[in-house]
């Protein structure tokens, strides 16, 4: 890390604020000077009344306190400071001329007090006692502060890592950031597409806001992260004070991502503790980078292998739909194919189990095989069994579903086998509709399988096949959504294209978390 500023941080021997608790005027004024003149700040108060109202609001280090006050005893004045969790922790020193033996003593390091001098006090020794205390208490802050800064800082790794899409990502990071500092913040990073966008905080609480990120791009760090001083010409934060900025990337060659804050009053602990942010956030934008660029690589896959163009076929009209899964769903194995063979319709829908980029895979070695047994002229039930047979050999932890059909447009007649995917939907010229049945186990299972479903696709008849992610929804039953479907179809017009897009509006009413394809035949 390279820090090119100066932090702030009381030395345990520093400067502090201290209260001098005594009814006498002359006593006071003698201990008020020793401290003095040993650099501390010096505030009075006469009454343990007094005292008990300047510590409302706290901005005391050390309590030297009288045991005899005129209102309230010493003893219980230490009892409610240290009662009160805004000045449990102040150092409390009691005082006094007359209660000096060792029950007195007692009874105030019981009550509260964290040391007992008693008069004639010598000037050395109360400094030493100050001192002493005070690198205690300054030590505990600091271990509080150090702790609460790293608490917060987990709550906004954990709410970076929970993060669906990049600008989901920065608001998580920049409330998180405004939250661990308890002032303004800003968090700029690049996205996967090249896009540049930075959040804004104005402070803990406040609703961040993320826009496109216009300003000059900053130097790129020469190390994994690095921590220096900016101006807040540069980034958008109200003010001129100087701004911390850390920069911090996963790796060299990776886009470095920016955390800023004001950094008056910060010390040595909270450089360490944003320099651990920024290394958070760039992991886990890089995590989403990664998964980024692998979908791409599965959707470039799946749309290179669907059918460039669809087959001019005499008698049928086609139509299809492919939808990807939202951009924060896992890529999958959806696939479709349409083939003319000797004036035959071939079509096929197909679903290769899981959702990564292997699932995709797999999805090309099924379709591959499946265009070469086709080819070759074997019927939709025997291709459904020699692609068991093949995935059962040489991929035996995969399955699928796959619905394969062959219709003749001269007569109407099809052929149809069903390796467990959904039953396509047959609508008459009338809009009567029923479903195509005729199941056999999905792909992948070693099984007997029985022949094919023959059916009949008369003139002005339609068949519509669809993939599990246009209807399937957690929490529905499936039987239900499958009747859905049906009416659906029943209700749309005779234009391919207008069903399609029906299909859609009507069951893709959130993002969606597998892939969609419909393919829809017309007899004309």
């Amino acid at each position: 890390m390279t820090l090119a500023v100066p932090v702030s941080a009381e030395t345990a021997d520093g400067p502090a604020t201290i209260m001098v608790v005594d009814d006498n005027p002359t006593k006071r004024y003698v201990i008020s000077s020793w401290l003095r003149r040993a650099g501390h700040r010096i505030v009075e108060a006469a009454t343990g009344g007094e005292a008990l109202h300047l510590l409302a609001t706290p901005a005391v280090d050390l309590v030297v306190l009288d045991v005899r006050l005129p209102d309230i005893g010493g003893f219980e004045v230490a009892e409610r400071i240290k009662g009160t969790p805004a000045t449990a922790a102040l150092p409390v020193i009691h005082i006094s001329a007359t209660a000096v033996d060792v029950a007195d003593r007692t009874q105030g390091l019981t009550r509260g007090a964290d040391a007992y001098l008693a008069e004639p006090i010598d000037p050395g020794e109360l400094t030493a006692t100050v001192q002493a205390l005070l690198r205690y208490f300054r030590a505990r802050q600091r271990a509080e502060h150090l702790a609460d800064r790293l608490a917060r800082l987990a709550e906004t790794t954990l709410r970076v890592n929970r993060a669906t899409t990049f600008p989901s990502l920065l608001l998580a990071a920049v409330a998180g950031t405004a939250d661990v500092f308890q002032r303004p913040a800003a968090v700029a990073a690049v996205t996967p597409d090249g896009q540049r966008l930075v959040a804004r905080c104005d402070g803990p609480g406040r609703e961040p806001s993320v826009s496109e990120w216009t300003a000059d791009p900053p130097v790129e760090p020469a190390d994994t992260s690095s921590l220096y001083v900016g101006s807040a010409v540069h980034w958008p934060l109200d003010g001129d004070a100087p701004l911390w900025v850390n920069a911090s990337r996963s790796r060299a060659g990776r886009p470095a991502a920016h955390i800023v804050v004001p950094c008056e009053g910060l010390t040595a602990d909270d450089a360490n503790v944003l320099t651990q942010l920024g290394q958070a956030v760039a992991l886990s934008i890089d995590a989403m980078r990664s998964y980024d660029e692998e979908r791409r690589i599965a959707l470039t896959l799946q749309r290179s292998l669907l059918p460039r163009q669809m087959p001019t076929v005499d008698g049928v009209r086609l139509a299809v739909r492919y939808v990807p899964a939202s951009s924060r769903a896992e890529i999958g194995g959806d696939f479709y194919e349409l083939l003319n063979l000797d004036h035959t319709l071939i079509a096929a829908l197909g679903d290769v189990a899981g959702h990564s980029l292997h699932a995709a895979t797999v999805m090309a070695e099924l379709r591959h095989v499946l265009r070469a047994y086709v080819a070759e002229g074997h019927p939709p039930d025997v291709v459904i069994g020699r692609l068991n047979s093949m995935m059962l050999r040489l991929l035996p932890d995969e399955t699928a579903t796959l619905c394969l059909l062959r219709i003749d447009p001269r007569t109407g007649e099809g052929y149809m086998a069903n390796a467990g995917h959904l039953p396509p939907v047959l609508r008459g010229p009338d809009g009567a509709t029923t479903f195509v049945t005729g199941h056999t186990p999905l792909l992948g299972i070693g099984v007997d399988r029985p022949p094919g479903t023959g059916f009949h696709l008369p003139v002005g008849g339609t068949l519509v096949m669809v993939t599990d992610g246009l209807i399937e929804r957690r929490h529905e039953n499936l039987g239900t959504s499958l009747e859905q479907l049906r009416l659906a179809i029943a209700d749309a017009g005779p234009d391919l294209e207008t069903l399609c897009d029906g299909l859609l509006d009507t069951f893709v009413t959130e993002p969606i978390e597998d892939d969609i394809a419909i393919v829809a035949i017309h007899r004309s």
